[in-house]
């Protein structure tokens, strides 16, 4: 029997997973609130674009989301007119937008009650993982529905893991960001301090990436960093949505980000230099203007 999955949202992350699904022969329908994009969609893959969410998820096997943040979710999970209502019992649910602990909580229990299986399900490699299929994606909910879901999600996915229950997904993902919101502020300081010393910065970072100082950041972005570039993937502002999840989290759970919180503020800095949409690395701007 063919697999049917539904693909709710068709942004810069959602438009190539889906696509993907395509690709692997199974039968997906997608959902977009703007719908050009669904048919733009559908005009480079195999599949069917719907006008309602109600009738992309009629009948499906598994229903993937990835959309902007809570409030979003929740417009297209709940109601009379959401998935929850409207995917078969049985469905398995697939959140893979980055959002807080509680809404996966929330929606988790709300599909037990129509004996649906919800996973939330972020990811992380940007928009280049995504067009590659080599997303890691980092899962809470149910054991046996994750088993029948991981072959699906490996058709984007490298690396598709279980974490816990339902929002340790989400968790997973706050760690995930905390990390990256600390090393890219070091790499910024570092690639700045060798600049301000006149020091030939790229071969400074050829012979520091050697060593302990190496991370994927600094293989991957040290470059364009250098040379002014921040059109690379994943920007400022969605960088400080996360961030506010992580801290929002940390006050739930008495955890002490108090380099998370401050790199948040920098973040702030490069939104007021116009930097919303350059990508994460673009730290290294505040430093320059600054000095």
């Amino acid at each position: 029997m063919t697999t049917t999955a539904t693909f709710i949202g068709l942004g810069v992350m959602g438009y190539p997973m889906a696509g993907h699904l395509a690709r692997a022969g199974l039968e997906v329908r997608v959902w977009n609130r703007t719908a050009a994009k669904a048919e733009q969609w559908i005009s480079e893959y195999s599949g069917k674009a719907c006008t309602t969410i109600a009738q992309a998820v009629e009948g499906a096997n598994f229903v993937m989301a990835c959309v902007g943040a809570d409030r979003d979710l929740i417009e297209v999970f709940e109601g009379e007119n959401g998935i929850i209502a409207n995917a078969p019992e049985g469905a398995i649910l697939i959140d893979h937008t980055t959002a807080s602990a509680g809404v996966a909580e929330r929606l988790a229990a709300a599909a037990a009650k129509r004996n649906q299986a919800f996973i939330d399900a972020p990811v992380s490699g940007g928009q280049q993982g995504a067009e590659n299929g080599k997303l890691t994606v980092m899962c809470g909910g149910p054991e046996e529905a994750f088993a029948k879901a991981k072959p699906v999600m490996d058709h984007y996915g490298r690396a598709v893991n279980l974490m816990g229950p339902a929002g340790s997904g989400q968790k997973t993902k706050m760690v995930n960001q905390i990390a990256i919101a600390g090393l890219v502020q070091g790499l910024s300081e570092a690639l700045h301090f060798a600049e301000q010393a006149n020091l030939d910065v790229a071969r400074v970072v050829d012979v520091i990436s050697k060593g302990a100082a190496q991370s994927w950041q600094m293989e991957n972005r040290s470059g364009t960093m250098i040379e002014g570039e921040f059109n690379h993937g994943f920007a400022v502002d969605w960088m400080r949505k996360d961030l506010g999840i992580c801290l929002e989290e940390a006050n739930k759970i008495n955890a002490t980000l108090p380099v998370t919180a401050l790199v948040d503020q920098f973040y702030a800095d490069v939104q007021a230099m116009g930097g919303s949409r350059w990508d994460t690395s673009s730290l290294i701007q505040r430093l320059r203007k600054f000095r």
